[in-house]
């Protein structure tokens, strides 16, 4: 491979200078890739960081007791909520049927079987 050449107006070949770069070119050539190294590092520690358990005892962690119902015609959330547990607020007993049953959008049909928190 032969080195490359520059040839001046004088008719003189001189070998090429060295490559430099401006204050733009060492940003964009330093800069990105030590913000991307500082984003990955900041990510790497709140993962470490991050707790990774639930509770801190197995006390904790007793199951919620439930009893299973079957929707029928006419039923709602908040009716079932306040048949269930009528002595608690029923938004969050709703709430908690949402959750154990996985409900997004807290839409029931008839027929259809829940999950209600054992009061």
């Amino acid at each position: 491979m032969s080195a490359i050449t520059i040839n001046h107006p004088s008719g003189r070949r001189t070998a090429p200078g060295r490559l430099r770069l401006t204050r733009r070119g060492r940003m964009v050539f330093f800069g990105v890739p030590g913000m991307l190294l500082v984003a990955a590092l900041l990510s790497l520690a709140g993962f470490l960081n991050s707790p990774a358990k639930a509770a801190d005892s197995a006390a904790q962690l007793q199951p919620t007791s439930t009893i299973s119902v079957t929707v029928q015609t006419g039923q709602s959330l908040w009716g079932i909520a306040g048949t269930a547990a009528p002595s608690r607020d029923p938004r969050d007993v709703v709430a908690e049927i949402i959750q154990l049953n996985n409900l997004e959008d807290g839409h029931i049909v008839p027929g259809q079987q829940l999950f209600i928190p054992a009061t």
